[in-house]
């Protein structure tokens, strides 16, 4: 008898049990609140990101470029070349 009372008070248990409620009441406060958390987080990422791996390469490539940049030896390659219009290229 002792195991059917257990299964009995199991029984009641389960049955009385009611199920939770939906949230309804401030869902739309609180998914818009979660949303922009995550939305503000991706996006100081991606700013991190970006500066990282193509800014600071990119600057550093020019820094690299106009180490050695002789502005006039390129003037010069240019004009006997014949690119210019005002200046003749020298034969």
């Amino acid at each position: 008898m002792r195991i059917t009372e257990i299964v009995r008070a199991v029984a009641t248990e389960v049955t009385d049990a009611k199920p939770n409620k939906p949230q309804l009441r401030g869902l739309h406060h609180a998914t818009i609140k979660r949303n922009l958390t995550v939305a503000l987080v991706l996006s100081a990422v991606s700013v991190v990101a970006v500066k990282l791996l193509y800014n600071d390469r990119r600057k550093a490539n020019y820094a690299e470029f106009y180490k050695n940049y002789d502005a006039e030896a390129a003037f010069e390659r240019m004009r006997k070349a014949g690119l210019f219009q005002s200046a003749q290229a020298d034969d």
